[in-house]
């Protein structure tokens, strides 16, 4: 079949790589891709939020199936479009998105189910949101609302934190986001992801990561989309995610379903664990990115099976093969990121790392100019590898990780520290 892919980082890359593994795979284009997924794919210059140029590119290609990497797409109703047309689609609806796209929204949902979460109040008037921020104390989160690229949210250990950041929020620095916060309590324990497919009605979980969110060692310095993960995350035990799934995931669908707005894609739940239970902290509706990196090198060919089943309604069928393995990914960024950071640098010693089912390079920000790979974002490389343990896996990353001959890029030296 020929199928197309959305997106153009290092997410795309291991579903593009996972999906291309599959002899069910006769053609894969992604749009727009980058200079890595290039060398395994066709890459369509269009952007993936234009519904009209995506259904053009799907007619011209013969496309039978669509796979929507990030968020943005299905927020802006791609998903929508693409089935509204008769086509085969991975990727909640833009209404079922509102589980990412607006914070205020899962939390009415998790109200009406009875999934455990922070308590929480809703504001769109920064005084009222500083008094009840000082009416609480600190710690505390405070939340843009909408889709903020992974970034807004402020896990504020000060008052001070808590009220400058709710001026940063409402001043517009997450943008239209911003124009309401939530304002959660503070959850302590341990963060871990899950990762749920859902048909609209069936679920099954695919695996859980654990990702390090701040950029320095010892998850110090300013929050990211993500410094590097890693699979299995010990702390999500068998009995942690079986009452996740039932107190939590599967509500969540039912609930969903009885609005009439049923959810078909992966839904990433974010959870908060402390003696021995989950409470959600956010739901997304893409796979996360790096912990995507990592599920598809464990999932390996049997990744585009899960999502055809998805897609197709027949998610009962099916069930998840794990290798009893370990994976781990670690993100090269610029110099300078999160904040300012110089693109265009050129990137070496690529050309002689690994590619196999235990060693990978996943690009998320690169381009080819002049025969060259060079970085053309914040968070670049995702250098990927499993092992018999999560340490052979974290010492295989890093070992490639020292080949790479990139003086303006940097990474965490400690992604795992957690789990070893």
């Amino acid at each position: 079949m020929n199928i197309l892919v959305l997106g153009s980082g290092g997410r795309e890359h291991a579903l593009a790589w996972a999906i291309k593994q599959n002899p069910k795979c006769d053609r894969l284009i992604v749009a727009p891709g980058n200079a890595g997924i290039a060398q395994i794919a066709d890459c369509a210059a269009i952007d993936p939020c234009d519904a009209a140029a995506v259904l053009a590119c799907v007619e011209e290609n013969a496309i039978d199936f669509v796979v929507i990497g990030p968020e943005a797409p299905l927020a802006a109703g791609v998903a929508d479009a693409l089935r509204g047309a008769g086509i085969l689609t991975f990727g909640p609806s833009a209404e079922a998105a509102r589980l990412e796209a607006s914070k205020a929204f899962t939390k009415e949902i998790c109200d009406a189910c009875n999934a455990p979460t922070a308590g929480y109040a809703r504001f769109d008037d920064l005084e009222e949101a500083k008094d009840y921020v000082l009416a609480q104390g600190a710690p505390i989160v405070v939340k843009a609302d909408g889709l903020a690229a992974g970034k807004g949210v402020i896990v504020a250990m000060t008052l001070e934190e808590a009220l400058l950041g709710l001026e940063e929020i409402f001043g517009g620095a997450f943008g239209a986001a911003g124009a309401e916060v939530v304002i959660e309590e503070f959850m302590a324990g341990e963060e871990a992801s899950l990762f749920v497919l859902s048909d609209g009605k069936n679920v099954l979980a695919v695996g859980g990561a654990q990702d390090h969110k701040r950029v320095g060692d010892g998850d110090t310095g300013p929050n990211t989309g993500g410094m590097g993960a890693y699979s299995p995350a010990p702390v999500l035990s068998p009995e942690i995610e079986a009452q996740a799934m039932h107190e939590i995931v599967q509500p969540t669908i039912d609930e969903m379903a009885r609005r009439g707005t049923p959810f078909q894609g992966v839904l990433y739940a974010g959870l908060m664990i402390e003696n021995g239970r989950a409470r959600l902290v956010e739901y997304n509706v893409r796979f996360g990115d790096p912990e995507c990196q990592v599920l598809m090198l464990r999932l390996g060919a049997q990744a585009l099976d899960l999502l055809l089943a998805c897609a197709e309604g027949r998610l009962n069928e099916m069930s998840v093969t794990w290798a009893d393995d370990h994976a781990m990914t670690v993100v090269m960024a610029a110099k300078g990121y999160p904040g300012s950071y110089q693109k265009g640098t050129p990137i070496q010693g690529l050309d002689t790392l690994p590619e196999d089912s235990a060693h990978m390079v996943f690009h998320a920000g690169t381009a080819l100019q002049d025969g060259q790979i060079v970085a053309t974002g914040g968070r670049v490389l995702n250098v990927t590898a499993r092992g018999a343990t999560l340490k052979e896996a974290q010492a295989r990353a890093y070992a490639m990780v020292d080949q790479i001959d990139w003086p303006e890029g940097f990474c965490r030296r400690d992604i795992g520290w957690r789990a070893l």
